[in-house]
């Protein structure tokens, strides 16, 4: 690809990254409670998750998702699941005390490799992204364009835009702890959390691909 192409993909992928999803939901929520630094595990779970879903995309296995409709259904409904049960989990659990936190006390102790698990599996759980990829790679391939260099580039970058759209999700949470300073706000955004992950998990279990 020449340099103006590349600036497309890159930009194309960002813009996709960037859209609300359970994968920037939930690093908005772990920023909230455990702090950017700290989210930096659940970003690099939903980075790990994207990169196996590129490489799987350049493999061709991409193809055999799209197609097979036992395996892409098989997969969306263990993300859909996990989904909802995560939802359940967040609408159950306790407030966080934001009064405390404002005044400069020391953060929950964070779970990383819960956080890193939970980011790996609800962005591995979504058999759209393999399919998303295996669209939109070929785009930006031509005959000239498929040594391997290219193709770990093309990772690269979906890898990148991965960790930096979930980390600028992270940073948000953070700073929107700052604005708040009642204890019972973060009952109610674990509510709401919930509900949307509830929600989606019900959604892609009734859409019909």
């Amino acid at each position: 690809m020449n340099f103006d192409t590349w600036i497309i993909f890159i930009f194309t992928l960002y813009a996709v990254s960037i859209i609300p999803g359970p994968s920037m939901i939930i690093a908005l929520t772990h920023g909230m409670q455990y702090g950017a630094k700290a989210t930096m595990a659940t970003a690099f779970g939903n980075t790990v998750a994207s990169c196996l879903q590129a490489i799987v995309s350049i493999a061709g296995l991409g193809v055999i998702i799209a197609t097979s409709g036992t395996v892409f259904m098989a997969i969306k409904y263990l993300g859909a699941i996990y989904l909802i049960y995560l939802g359940i989990m967040l609408w159950r659990s306790p407030a966080w005390d934001m009064q405390k936190r404002s005044q400069g006390n020391k953060r929950d102790k964070a779970p990383l490799r819960k956080m890193f698990n939970q980011g790996f599996v609800i962005a591995i759980g979504n058999p759209k992204a393999i399919v998303f990829f295996t669209a939109l790679f070929p785009q930006f391939l031509t005959a000239q364009s498929t040594s391997f260099t290219h193709y770990a580039l093309m990772v690269l970058v979906t890898c990148s835009s991965a960790f930096i759209c979930a980390m600028l999700y992270a940073i948000g949470g953070h700073k929107i702890t700052q604005l708040l300073k009642t204890y019972n706000i973060s009952k109610l955004i674990n509510k709401i959390t919930g509900g949307f992950f509830v929600s989606g998990g019900l959604g892609i279990m009734l859409s019909s691909r």
